[in-house]
């Protein structure tokens, strides 16, 4: 497989202040940057434009805006379409509102290195300021998202920094019109494993913060547990069809591979 071309992609909706930290953490790392600004009304998008061609910037940045908003997924689609025209076929997403560590990318990119016909997951890892509702909640998207991949090893089917290859990625869209929104992650992670993608989780630190440090959340309870139903309902439906040949198939290949630093 030719050698793996990575890019930064942060989707963001309204996310203040915190938008300009994460880039600039982002650009640290020295991987190329591409923001989407998925319809934005805060101004947060004007907070970048002395980072955008700056010399004193170790990375590229390009900030792609979309209007109206239409989803995380959606704006995760036209980054990755913009991103293959420019010769990149990894790209690594993680949110804008500051929950995703960028000193986590270096593990990332030296998995995709050696394993780029891999999706890296992200594995969260609590501290403190994570909500129990939210901790607690995603066990119930992870046991059905195990169970309709038969095992194929989604150790958190929610969590957002991930690696994706994009080419199987853009497939994945081709063949569905749903995952636009906060379905997005869930509904990829099976539908990429329905493909036989191999999946490596790689632990990864995540912090909630609190109002006063100027967190975000766009996540709605109601609306998008919904739609979570809607969507492992229909997902459920596809595994029933896809059984006899997940079951001839086998298990993930990558599935007990180490991250590097658990070695």
């Amino acid at each position: 497989m030719a050698a793996a071309r990575l890019i930064l992609l942060i989707p963001s909706f309204n996310t203040g202040p915190l938008l300009r930290e994460t880039v600039s953490t982002a650009l640290a790392t020295g991987l190329p940057v591409l923001v989407v600004i998925d319809g934005s009304t805060d101004g947060s998008d004007q907070d970048l434009e002395d980072l955008t061609g700056s010399d004193s910037s170790p990375a590229s940045l390009e900030v792609l805006r979309l209007h109206p908003n239409a989803g995380k997924g959606n704006a995760i689609l036209q980054g990755i379409r913009h991103a293959s025209k420019q010769g990149f076929t990894h790209a690594l997403c993680m949110d804008a509102d500051g929950q995703h560590p960028a000193n986590a990318v270096p593990a990332f990119a030296e998995i995709v290195l050696r394993h780029p016909e891999a999706a890296v997951f992200g594995r969260p890892v609590f501290d403190a300021s994570a909500p129990a509702l939210r901790v607690n909640g995603r066990k119930v998207s992870n046991f059905w998202a195990n169970l309709e991949t038969l095992g194929w090893g989604i150790d958190d089917s929610l969590f957002g920094m991930r690696v994706y290859p994009i080419a199987p990625l853009l497939e994945v869209f081709s063949e569905t019109p749903f995952a636009r929104r906060f379905d997005f992650d869930p509904e990829v992670a099976v539908r990429l494993a329905w493909k036989g993608i191999p999946i490596i989780n790689l632990p990864t630190p995540v912090r909630y913060l609190s109002t006063e440090e100027g967190g975000v959340s766009q996540f709605r309870y109601c609306r998008d547990n919904v739609l979570l139903t809607w969507m492992h309902t229909r997902l459920f439906f596809g595994f029933v069809a896809r059984l006899p040949w997940l079951i001839i198939r086998g298990s993930n290949p990558l599935l007990h591979l180490s991250p590097p630093h658990d070695r």
